[in-house]
């Protein structure tokens, strides 16, 4: 899809450019990229911006109960960039299970396993040793002749692993129900400002992919259908007529079709009845593929005009248990994600084909597939839905290095979860969720990881992780939307996502971008709410009566800057709201005034921050003597 770029004259743009590169904190290795010219100070990919490219093509056998994986895949890596690289790294997800493992939590003994054991290995026909006793989910592999810029290299692996009986992002549901994620060896990103990726996967800390070209081939025995990112190739292939039929309908009904149910499927009637089928899936572009399996999961589809330009619609497809109450609407709640996304904020037609909610236990997302866990409560259910659908522009559609920056990403389907809970359940009970679910914790904890600066890599935090990669970036992107307004904020932040969509933005490309996205230096802003230790604390120190009205103090205790709310209640028992954007701590002054015009004599004001919670209330009022 294409986006109009905001156009500012080319003085303006430099201007800004050069106030970005003096007052943002940039690490040496991200002022490197800019100086090579790979990415460029007014937002935008440099003119030397590149990224490597692979074409996978896997193949899997899979037989439940047996959680054995066996697996081969050849790919064609291509180096698009200027450094001859000497050696891959590949990284192997499924080591995580491996004991000795590193790893952010404990985890059960159900969990454990041997890890990814790589059968082969060739590069260019060459047989080449791969290390299976490693426990680490990178594995080096020096090249006999280097890979030389803007050349390619043909790689075959086979390989096999179990499937994790833990509940986990990926493994075993039930013993005939599979989730495969993460399933195969794959080359680590190769970047212009890192490098290798040899982060570890530890768990909390996710991924960092290149967008490759996928063909996959999933076969398993028959009887059991298969879910998986991208498009089915051969669906006459593999289910009988009726049920084709009935997947074809749905690709245009609003209204939920049953492509399966649970019944059809214990009476053997779905699929093709050879002994085994083989699925073949394929997506273009895109950083990963996710599989899942069942015998006996109903099958929902339908769909949601995505794009009114086009009339595209997308697909909304679900797969579970049927005595999972909630799954039974999940095809309809994520039609309504899809809808509102795409229309709304970021209002950008969702990119892809189709969407899947699978039932597992992850609460997960992955490109075009989520997979999520029975809840019980149906509006909590749809939050959870809503918050994984939304991951689909990020990390999916830019290409986020979620490892070390995961609050470009979780952030954002945060702040996704709160607007679309909105027009789900009312604007009360969504902030309440909001409030409750991710930032209480934080704000009323004075512990010293809590308040690292949001720009800390995720490799580098543990105690305050999840605040600063959820709650706290998610307020940042509230914030900013309350001073710019929301046509200039979604302006910018569609100005960004036309920059680096398919590609691998880095915090500073996003506030490079939303700065020239919305035509005003927003320096101030971003290294008040990212580059700091600040929390939210604000008190009301005074009140002065004037001329024309009154005069209230506040502090800024905490030193975020944050919207905020005086109300006044009148002595007549009337109130009366006066709103303060962020703007008013532009020049980062521990206080402030504001002045108020009435004629009425004021008994009492506070101050209201609503989801930018307070660590302090108790000094948030002020009454008249």
């Amino acid at each position: 899809m294409k986006l109009k770029h905001l156009l500012l004259p080319f003085l303006f743009v430099c201007v800004l450019a050069q106030a970005n590169a003096q007052n943002l904190y940039m690490p040496r290795e991200i002022k490197k990229a800019f100086q090579k010219g790979t990415r460029s100070l007014d937002g935008r990919p440099g003119n030397n911006y590149w990224q490597n490219f692979g074409r996978y093509n896997i193949s899997v056998s899979v037989s439940p109960p047996n959680p054995a994986v066996t697996g081969n895949e050849q790919i064609t890596y291509v180096n698009n960039g200027p450094d001859t690289l000497h050696r891959l790294n590949f990284k192997v997800i499924m080591n995580i299970h491996k004991p000795g493992a590193a790893r952010f939590f404990g985890t059960d003994a159900d969990y454990l396993g041997a890890g990814l054991q790589v059968d082969s290995l060739h590069i260019n026909g060459e047989a080449k040793k791969w290390d299976n006793s490693s426990v680490s989910t990178n594995q080096s592999i020096k090249l006999t002749k280097p890979l030389a810029p803007h050349d390619s290299i043909r790689l075959a692996l086979t390989w096999h692993y179990n499937l994790s009986t833990g509940h986990g992002r990926e493994g075993v549901i039930d013993s005939t129900t599979f989730y495969l994620a993460y399933f195969y060896p794959r080359v680590a990103v190769f970047d212009d400002y890192k490098g290798w990726d040899e982060d570890e996967f530890i768990e909390a800390l996710e991924f960092y992919n290149d967008f490759n070209d996928y063909t996959l081939n999933v076969t398993v025995p028959k009887n059991y259908i298969v879910w998986s990112t991208g498009t089915l190739q051969n669906a006459d292939k593999v289910l009988r007529p009726e049920y084709l039929a009935r997947l074809k309908k749905s690709f245009s009904s609003d209204s939920t079709i049953h492509v399966a149910t649970l019944a059809e499927l214990a009476a053997k009637k779905v699929t093709t009845q050879n002994a085994t089928n083989t699925w073949t899936w394929t997506a273009e572009h895109i950083t990963d593929m996710a599989v899942g399996l069942s015998d006996h999961y109903d099958w929902d589809a339908a769909s949601a005009v995505v794009d009114d330009a086009t009339h595209r619609r997308a697909s909304m497809q679900a797969a579970f248990a049927d005595s999972a109450k909630d799954f039974h609407h999940a095809v309809q709640f994520g039609r309504h994600t899809l809808d509102w996304l795409s229309h709304n904020l970021p209002g950008i037609p969702y990119p892809f084909p189709k969407m899947t909610a699978f039932e597992g236990y992850a609460d997960m997302e992955y490109p075009m597939m989520v997979n999520d866990s029975y809840e019980s409560d149906l509006h909590f259910a749809e939050f959870v839905e809503d918050h994984e659908i939304a991951h689909t522009y990020f990390p999916f559609y830019m290409g986020i290095n979620e490892t070390r920056y995961g609050f470009m990403d979780e952030g954002w389907a945060t702040t996704f979860e709160r607007l679309l809970g909105a027009t789900e359940v009312g604007q009360a009970k969504a902030d309440s969720l909001y409030k409750d679910f991710r930032i209480n914790g934080w704000i009323h904890s004075a512990a010293t990881g809590e308040d690292l600066p949001i720009i800390t890599p995720g490799t580098e935090q543990r105690e305050g992780l999840g605040d600063n990669e959820y709650g706290k970036p998610s307020l940042s992107y509230f914030a900013l939307k309350d001073l710019l307004g929301d046509d200039l904020f979604k302006k910018a932040l569609q100005f960004y996502m036309a920059n680096w969509h398919g590609k691998h933005p880095i915090p500073w490309d996003y506030f490079n971008s939303m700065s020239t996205g919305s035509g005003r230096n927003l320096n101030w802003f971003f290294n008040n709410w990212f580059f700091t230790h600040n929390y939210i604390d604000l008190a009301l120190t005074n009140g002065t009566k004037t001329g024309s009205g009154y005069t209230f103090s506040i502090d800024n205790i905490g030193g975020f800057a944050v919207p905020f709310d005086i109300i006044v209640t009148y002595t007549d028992g009337t109130t009366e709201t006066f709103h303060q954007t962020p703007a008013v701590w532009e020049q980062n002054q521990a206080s402030m005034s504001v002045s108020v015009k009435t004629g009425k004599a004021v008994k009492s004001a506070k101050i209201d921050g609503g989801i930018f919670m307070d660590a302090d209330e108790s000094n948030n009022t002020w009454t008249a003597q």
